[in-house]
């Protein structure tokens, strides 16, 4: 499971001109599912997205994380971000989870984090969103959490 941080001051998604999610001061994290995820990479990547360090302290290191801040955290799902781009000019899809399965891992990983923080809002799994962002840094992590390897 994949999941594209981005350290925002404000954050929204759209779906046909409608706000499906908006945050302040936080964290916008595109995810990605890939094949062979499950429920413990999903528990993974929330336990680091909160944990992250990736917010000033008082002496202007990153040292502090969202849960520390109390921030927003904003999730939109996006199935390109597994895609393999090793080869050629066109991307290739076949690393990314099944639609059915992608579904279920994220609505699990979004219902796990509507458990474990106060301010959590989403985009719509298999939509067309548009996402507005104020990315505070700029500061992008990519953090994955591998699927088990296959025997």
């Amino acid at each position: 499971m994949i999941g594209l941080l981005q350290r925002v001051s404000r954050a929204r998604v759209e779906v046909a001109g409608c706000v499906s999610g908006e945050i302040g001061r936080g964290l916008l994290v595109l995810v990605g599912v890939e094949r062979g995820d499950g429920e413990t990479q999903a528990q993974r990547l929330l336990e680091r997205l909160l944990g992250y360090r990736v917010f000033a302290d008082e002496a202007g290191r990153m040292n502090r994380s969202l849960s520390d801040i109390g921030g927003g955290l904003l999730l939109v799902p996006q199935f390109t971000l597994p895609a393999d781009t090793r080869k050629g000019t066109r991307p290739s899809f076949t690393p990314a989870a099944e639609p059915a399965a992608g579904r279920r891992l994220f609505e699990y990983l979004l219902t796990l984090a509507h458990e474990q923080h106060a301010t959590v809002a989403c985009g719509v799994f298999g939509a067309d969103m548009q996402v507005e962002l104020v990315n505070d840094g700029p500061v992008t992590f990519w953090l994955q959490v591998s699927p088990p390897a296959s025997v």
